[in-house]
């Protein structure tokens, strides 16, 4: 499982020009995937996600998390992030896991951050998004777990 966080001034994500998510200050997760992953991945990644230091503290130093700052959490499924790029000029998505598959492991990853963290937003898995945000920093980490 792939998580790509960027910290964020704000976010927010569109779904037939409608807004469907969006947080102030906190993180934006693009949420990746693989065929390998199972429940057991979903516990690891959140953990790093919430508890990642990425914010500054009064010395301007990253040793704050989004659970310490009380940011936002904003959630989008990208399986694009499963993709290998080894070889070629096109991506591969067979390492991707298969889109059933994927979405629930994907909804059981927002269950489990809602029960830990508030507030959390989301994106729609399989939409064609439009994802807005203003990275701050810019800070961007990929996470595996």
């Amino acid at each position: 499982m792939l998580g790509l966080i960027q910290r964020v001034s704000s976010a927010s994500v569109t779904v037939d020009g409608v807004v469907v998510g969006s947080i102030g200050r906190g993180l934006l997760l693009l949420l990746g995937v693989e065929r390998e992953d199972g429940p057991e991945q979903i516990g690891r990644l959140l953990q790093k996600v919430l508890d990642y230091r990425v914010f500054p503290d009064t010395e301007g130093k990253m040793n704050l998390s989004l659970r310490s700052v009380g940011g936002g959490l904003l959630v989008v499924s990208q399986f694009t992030l499963a993709a290998s790029t080894d070889k070629g000029l096109r991506p591969s998505f067979s390492s991707a896991k298969s889109p059933a598959e994927a979405e629930l492991l994907y909804l059981e990853f927002l269950r489990q951050a809602e029960a830990q963290h508030a507030p959390v937003a989301c994106g729609r898995f399989g939409a064609d998004m439009q994802v807005a945000l203003t990275n701050d920093g810019p800070v961007t980490f990929l996470l595996k777990a």
